[in-house]
């Protein structure tokens, strides 16, 4: 099948409630708040202390992690690979969730 995620999902929500689905378990889920947590605090870090080359390390940290728990936890693949900036944007909106305590267990 060769549907383009243009055809596939018609909104950011649509696009949200399948993100939330291939994101199911909590181990996942987990992986993800430690890699979007550590790349934004070297981020940040990096910034802070002009090493600003170091910033990029934010990437292979935060996809590093979320790509592990895709493919040996989760089993599918990743969101980003066919939608990166609703990935990306939803990376940080699943974290407020989870933070905030109104991430309830998906399956």
């Amino acid at each position: 099948m060769t549907e383009t995620n243009k055809d596939r999902f018609s909104s950011y929500d649509e696009f949200f409630a399948f993100y939330l689905k291939e994101h199911s378990s909590a181990g996942n889920r987990f992986l993800h708040a430690c890699g979007t947590l550590l790349g934004l605090a070297v981020f940040v870090w990096a910034i802070a202390s002009g090493h600003y080359i170091w910033a990029l390390l934010w990437i292979p940290i935060g996809y590093g992690f979320a790509w592990t728990g895709h493919f040996l936890i989760e089993g599918n693949k990743p969101a980003t690979f066919g939608h990166p900036w609703w990935s990306f944007i939803s990376d940080f909106r699943m974290l407020g969730l989870m933070l905030t305590g109104k991430l309830k267990n998906i399956r």
